[in-house]
């Protein structure tokens, strides 16, 4: 996937992926109209990515994409699945089709969708394809993460799958870059739901060799809640399928940054076993407070929060980062967070008390008119006994995981 990368004379400045029609095609999801739009013009009104003449600072760069070719997309979906899909919808289509692929209830075809999925995954691909080549460190595609597209079927608001399209994209080994052993690529979904295709999609029951890929989805669970999949669960570690590469850690509802806090020492340690070279972080931000979900009290500051969290991803972790968007359907908020995550990534967090500034979309922002997305007084459900829970199945599925990582490495030196 070949990206424009302008030069600024600034090493590494972060990647944004951004152009006209992708943000006017993104826009055009039932589910999320005109977020894109609104998220877009949001990081516009504060400046982020105008140029500045501070050589010290770290600054963005915008990165136009280009639409995904078929070639590329059938790197993972069917060709019926993306002939069917990409066809222009009509009121006659076949019913039983539609629901074969998928496209039916919550994915209903909309014209524009051909553009809408080779738009997503040539952005998707165009950031993977910035940070493997080491122009940028880290790049940002908030009109991706669509973790619940699966390879020929459509689902949860999820048309194409651009997060295993990316993860496949950064697997593939180069020899100029990494001589001694192929790249790794760990996968972490903060969305409220569980990344059941992604996860999938890498999933290798009962394998005893170790992984490329691992994805780690720290998500909602409760019983009906979409998606409902096996391997939403906490790890089984007697099961003879474990496969210590696809991890799920279920919080319960109202879960807020107190909690977040508490299990993270999980994520940094599955981090530093697996000792990955590019990150792929599903930025979802349907758990925030205020969301029609209404399931978590998550915030966007403090200690736990989902800023603390991805500043700790971007800046104080090793490899390369690719941050994409997902759910998130209180739009404003949306908008406010991925404006927030963007200016953590560029090394100058806004202060969460900001007025937001007065632009054409200003009155979406109302009544607080400021850009922070603070808990409410939702009850956080997840006990001390569940969390110790927690942290117990994984003392013993890392140990695993820890025990494939080191055969791998005495096979490689052997």
């Amino acid at each position: 996937m070949d990206s424009q990368v302008e030069s600024t004379g600034i090493h590494n400045p972060v990647a944004y992926i951004f152009s006209e029609d992708l943000v006017k095609t993104s826009s055009l999801l039932p589910s999320n109209r005109n977020r894109s739009l609104l998220v877009y013009s949001l990081i516009h009104a504060y400046g982020l990515l105008t140029t500045c003449n501070d050589q010290t600072s770290r600054r963005f760069v915008v990165v136009r994409p280009r639409p995904a070719g078929e070639k590329e997309l059938l790197a993972y979906h069917t060709h019926d699945y993306l002939k069917y899909a990409m066809a222009q919808p009509s009121d006659a289509q076949n019913l039983l089709i539609a629901s074969q692929f998928g496209l039916e209830d919550d994915c209903p075809k909309f014209h524009g969708i051909k553009d809408y999925i080779t738009h997503v995954a040539g952005a998707t691909l165009t950031g993977a394809a910035v940070i493997r080549d080491e122009a940028s460190v880290v790049a940002i595609c908030w009109d991706g993460g669509r973790h619940h597209a699966e390879k020929a079927r459509a689902s949860g608001f999820c048309y194409v799958a651009d997060c295993v399209l990316a993860i496949l994209f950064l697997k593939r080994a180069l020899p100029s870059r990494l001589p001694s052993r192929k790249p790794r690529v760990m996968y972490i979904d903060l969305d409220l739901h569980f990344s059941d295709a992604v996860s999938q999609a890498f999933h290798k029951p009962g394998s005893v060799t170790a992984s490329q890929v691992l994805t780690l989805s720290i998500h909602h669970a409760a019983p009906g809640f979409f998606p409902v999949s096996p391997l939403a669960s906490l790890p089984k570690v007697d099961d003879p399928a474990l496969d210590p590469f696809t991890l799920s850690v279920p919080l319960k509802a109202g879960a807020s940054a107190k909690t977040f806090l508490r299990i993270w020492p999980i994520v940094e340690r599955v981090k530093d076993i697996f000792r990955p070279d590019f990150v792929v972080v599903q930025c979802g931000v349907d758990g925030l407070a205020g969301d029609p979900m209404a399931t978590w009290n998550w915030s966007l500051g403090g200690e736990g929060s989902l800023g603390w969290c991805i500043h700790r991803i971007v800046h104080e972790w090793q490899g390369k980062n690719l941050l994409l968007g997902g759910g998130g359907y209180n739009t404003p908020n949306a908008a406010r967070a991925w404006t927030y995550l963007t200016s953590v990534a560029g090394g100058k967090p806004l202060l969460l008390d900001a007025d937001i500034p007065e632009y054409s979309g200003y009155l979406h922002f109302k009544p607080s008119f400021t850009l922070d997305v603070p808990a409410g007084n939702m009850q956080d459900q997840n006990t001390e006994e569940y969390l110790q829970t927690i942290e117990a199945t994984y003392e013993n599925t890392l140990s695993i995981l820890h025990s494939r990582m080191v055969s791998q490495t005495l096979q490689a030196i052997v």
